[in-house]
């Protein structure tokens, strides 16, 4: 099980070492037209947002690039962050831009106005080394004795609590106050214009029961069929909805090789009270939502190899584009701008528009 501390990390990083492959895409899966390229030669962009000018900014994470497309224009890159440091989360907003960056023991969050430099907004690896919003949530199995419990293996977390870990992988922008998809966290965080962070919501866990194919794939003692196994919810984007409601996606934490299931989902957050409700399931590496202005919400499947619309009113997602590799999506002004190929080895990723 890829669980060893579930976040987009890990999972990522196995697929970089060539561990797990990427499922393909159902057949029949593209009412959408034939994209147009908006940029090539990107690394792993994982995040985008689209200015009102039409300009695109968006992340190449493991190369700690923030780059901006203008509309019909060529990439250049915007901020560079130091050796070793991951930059992300991308949205825009008010006239800003907003992204985080993430290293060893710190994760930040960043405002910058188009051709000025960044300014630090607030220390999220602070925040969660204080509050550490998930601290009392449970994970993994909650109801094994103690001798099947000592029979699975050390790779596998068995049982545990949420730990200190902070990696923002998306935001959105609602009335001045920045949200924050924390992968890390497991929770929806608001930043205010000042910088003061507080958590509007800790995701629940997603609990998925134990099969013999999962317990045989994943070297699981043959006690734990039947148990569910709490992964952590892993939330990598969210966007601002109708009604104060967010829009958050949800990897999550798990092998990502299909043998537990595609758990991966959407759900909604309510900005003001931290409700949580689910809009749909049953997604491959869910790694990026938009909602477009009808409701419809449009979903990044990394692992499934397509992009899924949901109709506004319906729990089912559909296919609706065969995509290599997304990550981002992003709705403006009827067009879904989507990132692709982006865990390929070198500069291969892109951005398409439908």
């Amino acid at each position: 099980m890829a669980t060893t501390r579930p976040g987009v990390t890990a999972a990522v990083a196995a697929l970089l070492a060539g561990g797990l492959l990427v499922a393909p895409a159902p057949s029949g899966a593209a009412p959408a037209s034939d994209p147009t390229t908006v940029a090539r030669k990107l690394v792993s962009p994982l995040s985008m947002a689209v200015a009102g000018d039409g300009t695109a900014y968006v992340s190449q994470n493991f190369a700690g690039l923030l780059t901006a497309v203008p509309a019909g224009g060529s990439p250049e890159v915007v901020f560079a962050a130091p050796r070793k440091t991951e930059v992300g989360a991308v949205s825009v907003g008010g006239g800003l831009v907003r992204f985080a960056t993430t290293a060893k023991k710190h994760a930040a969050l960043w405002s910058m106005r188009p051709g000025a430099s960044p300014t630090e907004v607030a220390d999220l690896y602070r925040y969660e080394k204080t509050r550490n919003p998930d601290a009392d949530q449970a994970y993994g199995f909650t109801d094994l004795d103690p001798t099947c419990l000592a029979q699975v293996p050390p790779a596998v977390p068995a049982s545990y609590a949420g730990l200190v870990d902070s990696h923002p992988y998306g935001t959105a922008v609602r009335r001045g106050t920045t949200y924050v998809a924390d992968a890390g966290a497991n929770a929806i965080l608001a930043v205010s214009p000042r910088g003061k962070v507080s958590t509007v919501a800790v995701l629940p866990t997603v609990p998925v029961v134990i099969t013999a194919e999962a317990a045989a794939a994943n070297e699981l003692p043959a006690c734990t069929v039947g148990h569910a196994y709490a992964f952590e919810p892993v939330p990598t984007d969210v966007e601002v909805g109708r009604g104060g409601w967010l829009y958050v996606s949800l990897l999550p934490g798990g092998p990502e090789d299909g043998s537990a299931g595609a758990n991966g989902m959407v759900v909604k957050v309510k900005a003001r009270t931290g409700a949580v409700r689910t809009v749909a399931s049953g997604f491959a590496g869910a790694t990026g939502v938009a909602v477009a202005r009808n409701g419809d919400v449009y979903v990044a499947q990394l692992f499934g190899g397509q992009v899924s619309r949901v109709r506004h009113g319906s729990s089912t997602a559909k296919p609706w584009a065969t995509v290599k590799m997304p990550a981002a999506v992003e709705w403006v002004g009827g067009q879904v701008l989507v990132s692709a190929n982006v865990l390929a080895d070198g500069p291969k990723g892109k951005v398409l528009a439908y």
